[in-house]
């Protein structure tokens, strides 16, 4: 068998590749491969879908145990696929369609109960389903409702017990008295709780058609305070450090107070002297220049030195081999 050095790297890269794929697949993918799910599904009959939809959660005491599949007619009601894992469903298991926000969205909540598990094959019956009651409809209902009374006459039928009732004690008399004025008020303000009626379904309506967006709105509004509470919690951290760090530093000098001391005062002595012979100072960097200068050209040409004797030889370049005799050492091909 051969070993990975003797194989070819391309393939086996290649080979690494395509497991690291298929790995992050089934790990993103884990929850749908019916291998590894251990999910039940069950059926639940309703008289109303009330705004149910698929994808909506199943949750058991407030806590998400599956999701809604599907939604469909069956005869007169309505039937509703879901799939629960994890959780125990007994066979008198009530399911209701419950409110999940104040925009409107709703979650399937189950209430499991009886002695024995629920068949999956058998759908939880009408009797066993609740609805929630929709605001929308319910607003719509009120607007039809109160357009169709005849204010006028329901003021003049409380005018007329009122006149019938005169002769009654005066509690009665006064109750149908107010009941009248009452009735009288409504009638005068009819085609004011008729446009309110009217706008009530009408803001109703936007908030149902822009569900989606209300609910993103507000998530996003909970992400924003989660991020600045948390940017409050680093910058605690932050303060909270820095006073560590500032009693720490004080710990410091306060332990090293005896020989930082004396060292400030040397300190201030050497800067005295220097400040005494500034002059000096820069009296020998002005000196000091032109000697580093010619160092520098000495020096400049490589690994030697250049090095100039003057004397040595006469006008004639003959060698000058007495002591007394004056010698020229202007170099040659140099003008005096």
């Amino acid at each position: 068998m051969k070993s990975f050095n003797e194989r070819n790297p391309v393939i086996i890269a290649v080979v690494g590749l395509v497991a690291l794929v298929g790995v992050g697949l089934l790990t993103f993918y884990s929850n749908s491969l019916p291998l590894l799910t251990s999910s039940t599904t069950y059926t639940a009959d309703f008289h109303d879908a009330s705004g149910l939809q698929s994808g909506d959660d199943v949750r058991v005491a407030g806590v998400k145990v599956g999701s809604v599949d599907s939604i469909s007619l069956s005869g007169g009601h309505v039937r509703v696929v879901f799939d629960v894992s994890g959780t125990w469903i007994g066979d008198r298991t009530t399911a209701g369609i419950k409110i999940k926000t104040l925009l409107g969205q709703e979650y399937l909540g189950l209430s499991p109960q009886g002695t024995a598990a629920q068949n999956p094959d058998r759908s939880i019956p009408t009797s066993r389903t609740s609805t929630p009651i929709d605001v929308a409809q319910a607003l719509s209902g009120l607007a039809t409702t109160t357009g169709d009374i005849d204010t006028t006459q329901l003021a003049k039928s409380f005018e007329t017990l009122s006149e019938a009732f005169a002769n009654t004690p005066n509690g009665v008399r006064t109750t149908l008295q107010g009941l009248s004025a009452l009735s009288e008020t409504i009638a005068s303000r009819d085609s004011e709780l008729r446009q309110l009626a009217g706008h009530a379904k009408d803001v109703t309506a936007v908030l149902v058609g822009n569900n989606a967006n209300v609910t993103s709105l507000v998530n996003d509004g909970k992400l924003l305070l989660a991020e600045l509470q948390s940017r409050s919690a680093a910058i605690t951290r932050l303060l909270s450090g820095t006073r560590t760090f500032a009693a720490s530093l004080a710990g410091i000098v306060t332990d090293n107070q005896k020989t930082i001391g004396p060292a400030l005062a040397q300190l201030k002595k050497v800067t005295d002297i220097l400040n005494a012979n500034q002059g000096n100072v820069d009296k020998a960097l002005q000196l000091i220049g032109p000697y580093f200068s010619m160092i520098n050209d000495a020096a400049g040409n490589g690994h030697w030195l250049d090095v100039y004797i003057c004397g040595l030889f006469d006008a004639q370049d003959n060698p000058v081999l007495n002591n007394q005799a004056q010698r020229n050492c202007t170099p040659p091909g140099a003008t005096k």
